[in-house]
């Protein structure tokens, strides 16, 4: 029996910043999908993994991730791409959310930020509305706790949080390697690449209508 839904943020509640990556790539003539791959290297120690557990700052992010990209060949600050990290709003997952709080199910975001750029539930920033964080049950942020997806660690801390079984829970994220270990830990989970094709899904699975 599903008790809780749990979400990604970025990617899910709003657009995917992949292309945003690709309009850089494009704009500094920077082979295609070079942000994406530089961020999949080395994934748990890169300057991006460092910097979302909070172990560098935005200043220390800025030369490590500028000196990943040198090795490559190509000159990219991290500042720039800190600034691409913002997307667009999607009204229909938050309906969702709504109406799935509504249900009564329990429901918790986790997701992968950085310094600076919390989940703040009283105020907005660039990654982030506080009207939409403050309609979670928990919230747990990366760069606050030191921990980030895809280790199993942060998705146990939020059922244990939630005071939920993770074989209750199901899971939204965009990427395929965050969704592996909530698999494994005997979630359900649902790939968001498209969010209507996302939210059908998720209402079969709820036996709920979540569409407007």
């Amino acid at each position: 029996m599903i008790t809780a839904v749990l979400f990604d943020f970025g990617g899910v509640f709003t657009s995917s910043p992949f292309a945003a990556f690709a309009a850089y790539e494009r704009a500094h003539r920077l082979p295609e999908n070079f942000i994406r791959g530089l961020n999949a290297t080395n994934p748990h120690d890169n300057a991006w993994a460092r910097f979302e557990r909070a172990e560098i700052d935005l200043d220390g992010f800025d030369r490590a991730f500028a000196a990943e990209a040198r090795a490559l060949g190509h000159e990219v600050p991290g500042r720039d791409v800190v600034g691409l990290l913002a997307g667009e709003l999607r009204a229909n997952m938050v309906t969702a959310l709504r109406r799935i709080k509504a249900a009564g199910l329990k429901t918790g975001c986790i997701t992968n930020n950085v310094p600076g750029l919390g989940a703040d539930t009283t105020q907005d920033n660039r990654l982030y509305r506080g009207d939409v964080m403050a309609l979670f049950d928990a919230v747990l942020e990366s760069s606050k706790i030191g921990v980030r997806k895809p280790d199993p660690r942060i998705y146990l801390q939020m059922c244990e949080v939630l005071a939920v079984d993770p074989r209750d829970c199901i899971y939204l994220d965009d990427l395929g390697i965050n969704l592996k270990p909530a698999r494994e830990l005997g979630m359900t989970t649902i790939k968001v690449d498209e969010p209507e094709p996302a939210i059908r899904s998720l209402g079969r699975l709820l036996a709920l209508e979540l569409e407007a």
